[in-house]
């Protein structure tokens, strides 16, 4: 049976750990070369392992997604490793969350710069890429569709208290995102988005602990009260979290080829959470 991603080339940010791991070995499953981004190096080698063990094709690039010239060098070895580029998931990110009046500047620019200017980076490096093959495939009479996916959160389609930050920064992306596939339906790039709902990860663990995590030197505070995960289950069609291979799923349906005519489009994964 054929896979349908077979000989694609996939770029997945974030994607050592949770959405993004499940992302990158759903891809790899599907028969894509896959580059696996992430901040720390330990958990891009295990999925690239993981990958290669059953017999798929991956790179581990371990680098900070705020790094200025990070879209220009990810771009490279990409197509230095692979020879070219077919999907890219800009799936990193984190929360680090507090009221307007208690926000420091710091907060602000760092969630900006990790959910909305990386993404921004990225794309913007991998265009002369997509022009300059989209115009040999033209020539050639051949119509080659690429994919982007920008990831948002419902927190950007409806905000959320406590996280002006990040619900600002996930507004953007469907902005950009919906901008994107304006600019680049010539080249045959289909640039689309998905807002996660409540999704399981480490995040998002159930936990009346206080728990914290290291990003870029900052001690991020992770994990979510039951009560509030009781809660929020209630308001959900679904009646629970979504789990991060389902969240994997969404992401998936927008890379294939039966989605080559949807551009520009944003689907809410949130088990019926602020999605209708």
């Amino acid at each position: 049976m054929s896979r349908k991603l077979e000989g694609k080339v996939a770029i997945v940010t974030g994607a050592g750990r949770g959405i993004g791991r499940c992302i990158a070995l759903k891809f790899a499953s599907e028969g894509a070369g896959v580059v696996v981004n992430d901040l720390d190096a330990a958990p891009a080698n295990d999925v690239v392992e993981e990958i290669r063990r059953s017999g798929g094709k991956a790179l581990a690039f371990a680098c900070n997604v705020t790094e200025p010239d990070f879209g220009e060098r990810l771009v490279k070895a990409t197509l230095e490793a692979f020879g070219g580029i077919d999907i890219i998931v800009n799936n990193a990110g984190y929360t680090w969350d507090n009221v307007i009046q208690k926000m420091s500047d710091e907060q602000w620019d760092a969630v900006i710069d990790c959910h909305l200017k990386a993404p921004f980076n990225l794309l913007r490096a991998a265009q002369p890429y997509f022009r300059e093959v989209s115009k040999a495939e033209a020539a050639e009479g051949r119509e080659v569709f690429r994919k982007v996916v920008n990831i948002s959160s419902i927190s950007g389609t409806q905000g959320n208290a406590g996280q002006v930050n990040y619900s600002a920064a996930k507004a953007g992306v469907m902005g950009m995102t919906k901008t994107l596939a304006k600019e680049w339906g010539r080249m045959k790039v289909n640039v689309n988005c998905v807002a996660f709902g409540f999704i399981s990860t480490r995040l998002t663990e159930a936990t009346t602990e206080e728990k914290t995590v290291s990003i870029e030197g900052r001690d991020i505070k992770v994990g979510v009260n039951p009560e509030r995960i009781a809660q929020a289950s209630k308001e959900m069609a679904l009646g629970r979290p979504g789990t991060a291979e389902e969240a994997a799923g969404s992401v998936y349906m927008f890379c294939i080829p039966e989605s080559n005519y949807v551009t520009g489009q944003t689907i809410i994964c949130g088990g019926g959470r602020g999605g209708f």
